[in-house]
């Protein structure tokens, strides 16, 4: 049996590593690429994702354009010296053709949804102001849904795009708030397992190596990506896919660590961005911040191995 998702991306080389996993993979039907800002500006990752879905060979699959800033905060910018002035490594691309969705992203998920209620899983791998925006124009939306399975926040590590905050949170804090506010089934695979997570040096070799355009493309956008960690995180080895992760999450739950427990995103000063988890103590406190918000699944950490090992084979064989 296929489980129906929804990509929400801002391509980005861990992106592409996800979707062109997700399109690999016989458990995934993907119905649908959302783009948003954040690793690159939006007109940038709207082609990233036109690109994916030629190259997937698979140009039926909608690519609705998103948000293009978050809902109140600047956004912090995009990140071309960790992903590529174009967000796959530099590497040369064709010019996309394929067409849009004629709705905003985030119309594009209430209409998915409202089509096969109870069916889509959404896949957040970016910025969450899509979501926050198909929430607040459609309500019901949470009980149209199956799940959602964020790649973003850190519940216990630090940050990666400030000392507090992850990346996808610290661009639109206002709109993960919301959104991990939510009374709906809401996972959160964060920097507290994808920090962990590596493809080393032969896994990208693996990878490279297959004779796709999907892989080939990867092979020339990866080594830009691995030049970033491994010239700033002494003695790291390969490159971090972490969007990938959470696909992981879907096909083996079982080889994460998780808590179930409400969180909140700190939305001003030196921890903006950050996800902070409930205590037991705080979360009976007067006035807890906490007070009423559904708990989320936390995932804490994981079999790292086995999870670089699943994207591998993936890319590489299929499912």
């Amino acid at each position: 049996m296929t489980r129906k998702i929804i990509i929400d991306t801002d391509p980005g080389v861990d992106d592409a590593i996800a979707v062109f996993m997700a399109f690999a993979c016989s458990s995934f039907d993907v119905v649908g690429l959302t783009s948003v800002y954040g690793n690159l500006p939006i007109d940038i990752t709207t082609d990233n994702a036109r690109r994916f879905v030629e190259l997937a060979g698979r140009p039926e699959v909608p690519v609705a354009r998103g948000a293009d800033r978050p809902l109140v905060v600047d956004d912090i910018g995009p990140v071309p010296f960790i992903h590529g002035d174009n967000g796959l490594g530099n590497a040369a691309v064709h010019d996309p053709s394929v067409e849009l969705a004629p709705l905003h992203a985030a119309e594009f998920i209430y209409q998915m949804a409202l089509a096969h209620p109870g069916e889509i899983t959404l896949v957040p791998v970016g910025p969450l102001t899509n979501i926050a925006l198909a929430l607040r124009l459609h309500p019901d939306l949470p009980g149209l849904v199956d799940e959602v399975v964020i790649m973003g926040g850190n519940a216990y590590a630090p940050g990666n795009a400030s000392p507090g905050g992850e990346a996808n949170m610290l661009h639109d804090p206002e709109a993960a708030d919301i959104v991990l506010g939510e009374d709906w089934p809401i996972t959160m695979v964060g920097l507290d397992i994808t920090n962990d997570v590596a493809l080393d040096h032969a896994q990208l070799a693996a990878i490279s190596a297959i004779d796709s355009p999907p892989n080939q493309l990867l092979g020339a956008a990866m080594p830009f990506y691995q030049a970033f960690y491994e010239d700033n995180l002494e003695g790291f080895e390969g490159l971090s896919p972490h969007d990938a992760v959470a696909l992981v999450y879907l096909l083996e739950p079982e080889l994460f660590t998780t808590v179930r427990k409400p969180l909140r995103v700190e939305l001003t000063g030196f921890g903006k961005g950050k996800t902070w988890p409930a205590d037991p103590y705080h979360l009976t406190q007067p006035g807890s911040p906490w007070a009423g918000r559904p708990d989320v699944t936390i995932c804490t950490g994981g079999d790292a191995q086995a999870i670089s090992e699943r994207i591998t084979r993936e890319l590489t064989q299929g499912s």
